[in-house]
């Protein structure tokens, strides 16, 4: 009995500091604005810069598809694969067959039948 009195005590005390803290931080003092508040407004200019600043260009899947189903029998339906698993992974691996390695997501995509969907 006398372990969960000092539990709770403990515990008294440490919410009594948090608060404290808390309080500390949402009063700005000196006519200044709280660290919390400027933390939370540096996140959002980084955030904003991010977003404006890098950003990755569009995949050329179009181009890189054409190359890649240049010698097919079946352009259509070359294309029309090559096309879908372009727009998921935005990249399709060089030459005409294989060399897969340079696209893993490419080379793991796989239809209903567990089939590879890519050619």
């Amino acid at each position: 009995m006398e372990k969960m009195k000092v539990v709770a005590f403990v515990m008294l005390i440490s919410l009594l500091q948090l608060s404290q803290v808390l309080a500390d931080a949402s009063s700005p003092s000196n006519g200044e604005t709280s660290s919390l508040s400027q933390i939370q407004m540096n996140d959002e200019n980084q955030e904003e810069a991010f977003k404006r600043t890098y950003h990755r260009p569009r995949f050329n899947c179009g181009s890189a598809c054409a190359r890649r189903c240049r010698e097919t029998s079946r352009k259509k339906v070359c294309y029309r694969a090559c096309g879908s698993c372009c727009a998921k992974c935005q990249c399709v691996p060089p030459g005409t067959s294989g060399n897969t390695a340079s696209c893993p997501c490419y080379a793991n995509l796989r239809t209903h039948g567990n089939k590879l969907k890519c050619p």
